[in-house]
């Protein structure tokens, strides 16, 4: 099969995340998006070490899953949500056989329990990072997601609906104020340019949101930077909204990498961060500390980390990767002791703060990479819970683990790929896999959360 040649196909399965699979002369090639029982004309992108990439360019017909009208006025050109025209149950279902055809042939004696549902379906996150730029070249200025396979192409996303409607109002009046001020944004090839990402976070259970507006530092326009961003934060504070704005930042990012990052973040109005409810606790999350973007959803997730612990009384829980605290704060009142460590100094002392909001004098925290932060750690625990990034845990990291010998362990992943390859690890050096499940945190995506609980034999 040659680069950029088109064929006609029927997509007979996915895998995760998303992945079509169409076979051409007995050979398979892998299309996301595609949604099995699909006829779809794709073409060849790429062929490489016997695998075989292709790009859905047409739906010619429909798979009879296909039931329900994209409530999205983005859908299709977005490449965001891709099972919109699927029945939320037909959705899990596609999630629950990826998951499972990746844990079968690794876990094997293992007790699956399938996957639980999002308790929203729509308006369901609680963060998303808009990027400034153009729809076309030399088109005016747009503020909102990337299209479907570009990386420069920008529409905005004011009818976006995995967001509830005071994400659509802050963005289309940010929007709104930087075409009339004529100001620019950053141009990734040139590297120049000023407006880079308005980030958005709101809290579903106290309403309280937290806008961060991203820059360089480039400045060249005839109106003084500081009333440009002055009226910027103004006209947010007019909104009418069902929650509550509590903080307006402004953060420099001169990074040539595409990331939300800061050099250097002002605070407008207000504080720099905001406050969620989880399970009855109470926690502190600042600008750029994780948390999970579905909130409702990360109580389904942790209360099924917390049933898969089980009775934790007298015991030492050691929480990796741990964020601002909420798995290990929601384990610690059955527990005798919980130790977080958290790469972001920033996410550690929220964790701190948080534990100290909710009353638990029984968790402390190290800042520090996983890899390094055990070495100096006394406790010895007998659980673990593990939630790594998407790449997963360091392989030295992973035998700093191992070597610790918990009596258990409490895998949670959002990516089921890396959770594999590091089970199989662990299952190399004497742990068993008592069960598994998946949790959908990301309605209408490809995406899922996964929770393994492992026990050393």
């Amino acid at each position: 099969m040659k680069i950029g040649k088109q064929y006609e196909g029927i997509v007979e399965e996915t895998i995760f995340p998303g992945i079509g699979i169409v076979f051409v002369d007995g050979d398979a090639v892998e299309i996301p998006g595609a949604i099995p029982g699909q006829k779809i004309r794709f073409s060849i992108s790429k062929t490489r070490k016997g695998k075989c990439e292709g790009k859905l360019i047409e739906v010619l017909e429909k798979s009879t899953v296909e039931t329900e009208a994209p409530l999205c006025v983005h859908f299709g050109p977005c490449g965001s949500c891709v099972y919109q025209t699927l029945p939320y149950e037909a959705e899990l279902k596609i999630k629950e056989r990826q998951a499972k055809a990746l844990f079968d042939p690794v876990f094997r004696d293992y007790d699956f329990l399938g996957i639980k549902k999002s308790p929203l379906e729509w308006g369901y996150r609680n963060k998303m990072e808009f990027s400034f730029g153009d729809e076309e070249k030399g088109g005016p200025l747009t503020l909102g997601l990337h299209k479907k396979r570009s990386f420069y192409d920008i529409f905005t996303a004011e009818g976006c609906q995995i967001v509830d409607g005071d994400f659509r109002k802050i963005l289309k009046k940010a929007l709104e104020h930087f075409s009339e001020l004529g100001i620019g944004y950053y141009k990734k090839q040139s590297h120049e340019g000023y407006l880079r990402h308005l980030v958005v976070r709101k809290a579903y259970k106290t309403g309280e949101i937290l806008a961060n507006l991203v820059t360089t530092t480039q400045w060249d326009y005839s109106i003084a930077e500081r009333d440009a961003i002055e009226g910027f934060k103004n006209k947010l504070l007019t909104l009418e909204l069902s929650g509550n704005i509590v903080g307006i930042l402004h953060t420099y990012n001169d990074a040539i990498a595409d990331v939300v990052k800061s050099d250097r973040t002002d605070i407008l109005y207000g504080r720099d961060y905001f406050y969620e409810e989880l399970l009855g606790l109470k926690f502190k999350i600042s600008a750029f500390s994780f948390f999970q973007t579905n909130s409702l959803g990360a109580e389904v997730l942790y209360s099924t980390a917390r049933e898969f612990v089980g009775d934790a009384g007298g015991k030492t829980i050691l929480d990796l990767y741990c964020g601002i605290g909420t798995i290990g704060q929601i384990l610690a009142p059955a527990a005798k002791k919980v130790v977080g460590v958290e790469i972001v100094e920033e996410a550690a002392a929220a964790a701190r703060e948080n534990a100290a909001l909710n009353g638990l004098s029984s968790c402390e925290y190290y800042a520090g990479d996983v890899l390094y932060v055990l070495d100096e750690i006394q406790a010895k625990p007998e659980i673990l819970v593990v939630d790594p990034p998407r790449d997963g845990v360091h392989p030295k990291a992973l035998k700093k683990i191992i070597a610790l010998g918990a009596g258990q362990i409490v895998y949670v992943s959002c990516n089921p790929k890396t959770l594999v390859r590091d089970v199989e690890v662990l299952m190399q050096e004497g742990y068993r896999v008592e069960k598994a499940c998946c949790v959908d945190l990301f309605p209408h995506t490809p995406h899922v959360e996964c929770v393994v609980l492992m026990s050393r034999v």
